[in-house]
């Protein structure tokens, strides 16, 4: 009788253990030690596709960016809809794998997935008729907001124990041991509230951009080319 054979060691195969790993655990669980065990390898065998862990963490990241959807800023959306729209999906993508948030704040560095975001977000501010000055302001501006509502939870901050918000001490306080029963509704509406301050301020902004001949005119503006990712 064939022996079974084991399953093919592969970069996606990698990536997808580390990422679970990273999720359950978080990022100090990942170790080629660890990772090797959990794939039925030997440690070395991984040095065939990735030299570091540091790798190891950047093709996780990689991985989560890739999960955020960029269609909005091909299909005809409005800058307006296009940013609400994708920053609704980068933060699914985000709230979804929260333990990688530190290495995806660090920005893209060389990460595809990462770069093709950035790339698809400054381009399409641009081409809606943003300077690319602006274009690249909002894309860090959106990048801090996103990685910001995913760094943590505010509601999850405060204890469900009523006597510790004495109310001689903290007057405002006394339904505060209730928010965190009602942590995910309350996150989603801070992160909708904050999103459509952000973008009512850009569309003012937006409306006092120059014009010429009846189209916004995109200047030429100092920074290099860049978004988010």
């Amino acid at each position: 009788m064939a022996r079974p054979r084991k399953p093919l060691l592969s970069t996606d195969r990698i990536v997808e253990t580390a990422r679970a790993l990273v999720d359950a655990e978080g990022l100090t669980a990942v170790s080629t030690r660890r990772l090797a065990s959990e794939l039925g390898v030997s440690g070395p065998s991984l040095y065939n596709h990735f030299r570091t862990k540091d790798e190891i963490l950047e093709a996780v990241a990689d991985s989560v960016s890739a999960q955020v959807d960029l269609s909005m800023f091909e299909d005809g959306r409005d800058w307006r809809t296009a940013l609400h729209d994708w920053a609704v999906s980068y933060r699914a993508a985000l709230r979804d794998h929260p333990n990688v948030v530190p290495v995806l704040a660090r920005g893209p560095g060389r990460r595809p997935a990462a770069l093709r975001l950035a790339d698809a977000a400054y381009g399409a501010m641009v081409e809606a008729g943003w300077p690319p000055a602006q274009a690249t302001s909002i894309g860090a501006l959106m990048r801090y907001f996103i990685m910001g509502s995913a760094l943590g939870s505010f509601a999850r901050g405060f204890v469900d124990d009523a006597s510790a918000y004495d109310p001689a001490d903290y007057p405002h306080l006394g339904q505060a041991h209730l928010l965190a029963e009602q942590r995910e509704k309350i996150d989603e509406r801070a992160f909708e509230t904050g999103l459509t301050a952000l973008l009512d301020g850009l569309a003012r902004q937006y409306e006092q951009l120059p014009q010429e001949g009846g189209q916004l005119t995109a200047g030429t503006g100092t920074e290099p080319a860049t978004g988010t990712g």
